[in-house]
This record gives structure tokens, sequence and C-alpha cells, in this order.
């Protein structure tokens, strides 16, 4: 029987990453064979992995990746805030970000994409550091704008380092004009995005479901008024030409002149940029968007640890 010294738990806690107590059982059911007990962890690390995916994860980092005329934004999830904080973590989600950058930008093609780090693919790569880390994570989701003329500005909000943080937004512009100008008015028509989340780039390209939602209550809320048909139409169209203002990009006050709209903003960096200047794409990701937050009693669970 190997002894099982501290500098053999020592050695396999650095090449796993996993826990000490981890470690020694690993070695003493391994005979102190410090690849069969890294083996060991993983099968064991994977099993716990698998046990943590049904815990909701609504915390974590997006992060962005970018080379000009391409950019890629990435939502990577956790359980807590803590784990968002950690460094490992954070150079993960940088890491996925520039993966992305080399695929087609799905979470599929990403998650089956080497991570070049570990050698492995993104998927495993995360379950690993699940493992490690001992939190839930989820690569929830992706998008990828591309431009062969052009630029893809970026922006993130309530950074938390470089290039992560809790809100991406990518705006692809199309044009031949200085690159300097695009990156610019793309940045501010970025930052834009995130404060007011428009739902199109134009008006005609509002999805017609939710266009014709709103065209519905609206015609309910004017015939409360008793007013005749014909004028009830005219009502319903006026409400929904101020519908659109407010929810396409190009028609919305710019927050940053609200004496022009977006639209006009462009075609005046336009003239500057010596070139027409075309918003063909933009992708918005914030942190936990649509996620369901389990709400737990803290006390209750540090009694629960207590007992155990």
């Amino acid at each position: 029987m190997t002894e099982i010294t501290a500098a053999l738990v020592k050695e396999l806690r650095e090449k796993s990453g996993a826990g000490m107590m981890d470690c020694k059982k690993a070695l003493v059911e391994n005979n102190g064979d410090i690849e069969a007990s890294i083996d060991w962890l993983r099968a064991k690390g994977i099993s716990k992995a698998d046990k943590k995916a049904g815990r909701a994860a609504a915390e974590g980092l997006v992060a962005i990746a970018g080379a000009g005329h391409k950019a890629v934004v990435v939502e990577l999830n956790s359980e807590t805030d803590f784990v968002a904080r950690n460094d490992a973590f954070q150079d993960l989600v940088r890491g996925i970000a520039n993966v992305a950058l080399t695929t087609d930008g799905t979470v599929e093609a990403i998650s089956a994409a080497t991570y070049p780090a570990s050698g492995k693919p993104v998927a495993d790569t995360i379950k690993d550091a699940i493992a490690t880390i001992g939190e839930n994570m989820t690569l929830r989701r992706s998008a990828k704008l591309e431009v062969e003329h052009g630029v893809v500005a970026t922006y993130i909000h309530n950074a938390a380092g470089d290039g992560i943080g809790k809100l991406g937004v990518l705006v692809a512009l199309k044009s031949e004009g200085d690159k300097a100008v695009l990156t610019s008015i793309g940045r501010q028509v970025a930052m834009h995005i995130a404060a007011t989340n428009p739902l199109a780039i134009r008006a005609e390209e509002v999805d017609a479901t939710v266009a014709e939602r709103e065209r519905n209550v609206f015609i309910e809320q004017a015939r409360e008024s008793g007013k005749p048909e014909a004028i009830i139409e005219k009502m319903v169209d006026g409400r929904m030409r101020k519908f659109f203002e407010e929810v396409a990009l190009l028609s919305q006050a710019f927050v940053i002149n609200p004496d022009l709209t977006v639209g006009a903003a462009v075609e005046a960096a336009a003239k500057e940029a010596g070139a027409k200047i075309e918003v063909v794409g933009m992708a918005r990701l914030l942190l936990g968007e649509g996620v369901e937050k389990e709400e737990s009693d803290f006390a209750a669970e540090v009694a629960a640890v207590a007992k155990s």
C-alpha cells in the first residue's frame, strides 16, 4: 500500500484543481497513482457536475470578442455572483468568447469547438469547470455579427473587467467610410441600444406578431371612447406610428443627443466618414434575461449545512 503523503495530495490538487479531501480519497482509491487518481476525480467530477445541472444559473457574465469586421457576444451563466467574480470563471468566459469568434456564433458550434487551454470541446471544458468550482454553469446564449466592409462596434455595460460585464451589445455598420468614424458612431449606437433595447432596426422589421398584439390593444382602448369605427381606425394608426417610433432603433430619439433620431445621427456620421453608413445588424445580451431565479432562505441553508 503506497503511503499517501501530503506532497502527493498537493501534487494531485495542483494538477486536478479538486479539493484536498477529494484528492486524498482519490489517491487512497487508486493506491497513490496520480494519473489514475486524476481519471477517478474527473469521473466523479463529471458526475457531480451532472447533478448540479438542475440548479438555476442566472448569474454569471457576458463577454465580447471582436476583430474589426466581426464580433461575438456570449453569455455564460453561474449560480451566484460570487463565482462570476472568480478569476478562473472570468478567464473561462473570455476564452469562450475568443473561441466563438472562430465559429458561426451559435451555441451549438461554440460548444463543439476546441477550447485551446484544455484541448477539449468547450462543452467538456465547462463541465470540468463545474466540477472544480462547484457550481452549475451554462453557455446559454450567443450572437455573432460580421460585415465584409465596415465595422462591428461593441459595448459592455457594468464592466467587470476587460471585455466582460453584465450587458453586451454588438452593432454592425456596413460602409466604405473612415473606420475611426464608424467605430465611434457604432459605439454610441451600441450604448443607445444598451439603454433602450429596441425590438428591431427598422419599423418594418418589428415582429408581425408583436405589432398585431399592440394594434389589438390599441383598438380595444380606442373603442372605449365610443367614437365611430372610422375615427377609431385613425386613432389606432396614429398610436401604431408612435409605437414603431419608440421600438425601432433608427426612429428612436438618440440618447446621446435627443434632438436627433438614431437614424439622423448615423446620417450625420456618414458625412464625416465620407460614405453612406447602413446599420445591418444588432445584438443585445443582458445577463440572466428571461431566467427565473430560485428564491431561497439563506438562513435555512446555513442551518442545514451546520447540521450536516
